[in-house]
């Protein structure tokens, strides 16, 4: 899409960043928290952040890909002063993540950004989803993004100072079957978004809501293998993207405070969802219909 890549005219064929802003370096001095930062859109964004001179820690709970992630900001790097650092923890456990947090802030000060990168999906059809499918996906995409906010909340608040990113999904604006269970937390997302957003005005704080598309990373590799074959179908009219296309537009929109950062197709179907949603079901739905057929289930 056109107005994707004019926010600061992205190169995505080298995934070289506009040489003019890596001068500005726009994140100098800057620290940044990103949860689940060690792969897909979280480690991407985590890079591109070092390349424009911001300093990272990293958020995940498998040692292995983290350590490779730290090691990927480490030769991204800018400029002196420059540091990267890691946190091995679930983010839906606050009794662990909380104390980890609070010695970062300690040995480094109140970040100025919180980006938010936890999540999964488990696509499946809804009458085979157990109450812990449901549970599970709300507690990971939904609470794993809650917690790192209440840890840190308490600094950002008394800094008067703080700009947190959560990721939700061109699903966080409507449905699509197979996703019963993700739709519901993504959609949660938005609204803790929205009322912080108004409730934290005073405070200083900025927020931004991310809705990015299918993109290749890790886990859409692994969404895929449970996924509906009407919804695989249903999902291929859409532009896959890449892991650094996403971070790009991503940071693009973080520098400039956006709230809502839509990038790839998300903006026009956010855009036409919005405006006409009666028209973007009839879509939908005659997709599924031919998918349905397709697969032999009419």
């Amino acid at each position: 899409m056109k107005d994707r890549i004019e926010i600061l005219s992205f190169q995505y064929g080298n995934n070289m960043v506009n040489p003019k802003l890596i001068q500005q370096q726009p994140f100098s001095g800057k620290i940044i928290i990103i949860t689940g930062g060690s792969k897909g859109i979280g480690r991407a964004t985590a890079v591109e952040i070092a390349k424009l001179g911001g300093s990272v820690c990293v958020v995940a709970r498998t040692p292995e890909p983290l350590a490779e992630a730290v090691e990927a900001v480490k030769t991204n790097f800018s400029q002196e002063g420059q540091f990267v650092e890691s946190i091995a923890a679930d983010t839906t456990n606050m009794a662990l993540l909380q104390p980890l947090l609070e010695t970062f802030v300690q040995e480094h000060g109140v970040p100025d950004y919180l980006i938010q990168c936890v999540g999964y999906a488990y696509p499946q059809y809804v009458e085979k989803l157990t109450l812990d499918d449901f549970r599970r996906n709300m507690e990971v995409n939904y609470f794993g993004q809650v917690v790192p906010i209440l840890c840190l909340l308490p600094h950002f608040m008394a800094a008067k100072k703080g700009h947190i990113a959560n990721v939700s999904s061109a699903l966080g604006f409507m449905g699509l079957m197979g996703y019963a269970t993700y739709v519901p937390s993504k959609f949660a997302i938005v609204g803790l978004t929205e009322t912080l957003r108004h409730e934290l005005k005073p405070y200083g704080l900025t927020f931004s809501i991310l809705y990015p598309p299918d993109t290749d990373t890790p886990g859409f590799a692994i969404e895929n293998q449970s996924k509906p074959p009407e919804t695989a179908i249903v999902s291929k009219k859409g532009k896959l993207l890449q892991p650094e296309q996403v971070a790009e537009v991503f940071i693009a929109g973080i520098l400039k405070k956006e709230f809502y950062i839509l990038p790839g197709e998300s903006k026009f179907i956010w855009k036409m969802f919005r405006h006409f949603p009666g028209l973007v079901h009839s879509v939908i739905d005659g997709d599924l219909k031919k998918a349905r057929k397709q697969v032999g289930r009419t």
